[in-house]
């Protein structure tokens, strides 16, 4: 309490630039402590440098931009902790909440993924469980490969990022759970490697598989682990009812994000193997420590 009511003597604006150096969680809780400390938690200095430095550009990118109009900072800043359609509704962009860090989803669109404009082999349709106007579903194909591409000045420096592709598995699905898939990120000289089941149509299995990996990733910081620390990933259940692959993770820092680097992120068919029923949303990109996307 003592440290508070001395907080409370500085002026406004002092309080207002010390809460701007904090995080918006730390903002949030100042601001209940008492009236005095909640008109510098919620002023304007104090939510603009909780924004991304090129908010203005991301707003200007929505597919309503001219919805996004606030009388404060704060306000516009909780609007962007929901999902922002962006880019013609092919992007979907969104804020942490505690931090302010940026994440990212590309659509099935966005992506490109081999043989996909062939309609024998994938067609192009709509779901009403996905956020996006089209996802991609395999009909069937010999051999997979999907690429993402984005640059890491679109994200927050001085974090770890990892990317996951959105997907799910069709009951009439077939060849999609035996042969693993090579997985990848690379930004600069910056490269993880690793490998990928698509699918288990077991549930039980798939149930069992996902609490042993899970347990692993949380012992070891990883999904799981073959031969020379190879990461091996397989899918598992998020919170909007799709699944996820982790295709590998990544450190972003300040000099990187500045210098604008390409991020790859890949999964490639390690072999030839019939397969079919398999349906791609997109990737997300977002820091590593946050869960999934609540479904919309």
């Amino acid at each position: 309490m003592g440290s508070c009511s001395k907080i409370e003597s500085l002026p406004p604006d002092c309080v207002s630039e010390i809460l701007s150096r904090a995080s918006p969680l730390e903002a949030c809780i100042c601001s209940l402590l008492s009236s005095t400390l909640r008109s510098s938690a919620d002023s304007d200095m104090v939510w603009r440098s909780f924004l991304p430095s090129d908010h203005q550009a991301i707003v200007s990118r929505a597919v309503n931009p001219f919805s996004l109009h606030f009388s404060s900072y704060k306000l516009l800043f909780h609007y962007l902790c929901h999902p922002l359609h962006i880019d013609q509704g092919s992007k979907i962009f969104k804020l942490e909440k505690c931090s302010g860090k940026k994440s990212f989803i590309l659509s099935a669109r966005e992506l490109s993924i081999a043989w996909s404009s062939h309609p024998t082999m994938w067609c192009w349709k709509q779901l009403p469980e996905s956020r996006f106007a089209e996802v991609a579903e395999l009909r069937t194909v010999s051999w997979l490969e999907i690429e993402g591409k984005m640059r890491t000045q679109n994200l927050t420096g001085n974090t770890t990022y990892a990317a996951y592709l959105i997907m799910n598995v069709c009951d009439e699905a077939f060849g999609v759970e035996f042969v693993p898939s090579k997985v990848s990120v690379s930004v600069g000289k910056q490269v993880q490697r690793g490998r990928a089941y698509l699918g288990c149509k077991d549930e039980k299995k798939c149930t069992m598989e996902s609490l042993f990996y899970g347990n692993r990733r949380e012992v070891m910081g990883k999904a799981a682990f073959g031969e020379e620390g190879e990461v091996i990933s397989i899918p598992l259940k998020r919170e909007d009812g799709w699944m996820e692959i982790e295709l590998g993770e990544f450190f972003i820092d300040e000099a990187e994000a500045e210098a604008d680097e390409e991020i790859t992120m890949n999964l490639r068919e390690d072999g030839y193997q019939l397969k079919g029923g398999l349906i791609i949303e997109g990737i997300e990109v977002r820091p590593k420590h946050i869960v999934s996307y609540h479904a919309l």
